[in-house]
C-alpha cells in the first residue's frame, strides 16, 4: 500500500488529468458560438451529438469533485504535527543542522576519495612506467 504522500502525488496527477481533459473536450465539442453580429454565422459541426455534450460536463464535473473529495480524505488523514507550527519550525531546524553536519561529513570523505584516487592513479602510473621500462627492447 502506497503512502499517503504519494496517494496525494498520485490524486494530484488524477485531478490535473481530469481537468487538461475537462478543457479539452469541452474546447473540442462545444458548438461554435457567433462572436458579433458582423461576423457570419459560424459552420454547424456534423457530428455534434447535443444530447451526449450536454451530459460531459456534468460528468466531468462530478469526476473532477470525486477526485477532490478523494484529495480531501487524503489531507485529512495525514498526521497533525505535535505542538504545533512553533514545533514544526524547531523540527525544521533541527533537520537542517542535522543536514549541514552530513553534508559537510559526505564532502571530507568526498575529499578524501579524491585524494585516494589521485594516489591510486599516481601509483598506477609509476607501476606502468616501471613494467615498460623492465620490457627488453625488439
Amino acid at each position: 500500500m502506497m503512502d499517503i504522500i504519494s496517494q496525494l502525488q498520485e490524486q494530484t496527477n488524477k485531478i490535473a488529468g481530469l481537468t487538461f481533459n475537462t478543457f479539452g473536450t469541452l474546447q473540442r465539442d462545444s458548438p461554435a458560438v457567433k462572436l458579433s453580429p458582423n461576423y457570419r454565422e459560424p459552420p454547424a459541426n456534423p457530428s455534434d451529438d447535443a444530447a451526449n455534450f450536454a451530459e460531459q460536463p456534468k460528468l466531468m464535473s462530478a469526476a473532477l469533485v470525486q477526485a477532490a473529495k478523494q484529495f480531501d480524505a487524503l489531507v485529512a488523514a495525514l498526521p497533525l504535527a505535535d505542538g504545533g507550527e512553533e514545533a514544526q519550525l524547531k523540527r525544521i531546524a533541527e533537520l537542517q543542522a542535522e543536514n549541514d553536519t552530513v553534508g559537510q561529513e559526505l564532502q571530507r570523505q568526498l575529499e578524501a576519495a579524491e585524494e585516494e584516487l589521485k594516489q591510486v592513479r599516481e601509483l598506477f602510473s609509476q607501476a606502468a612506467d616501471n613494467c615498460l621500462n623492465l620490457k627488453k627492447p625488439d
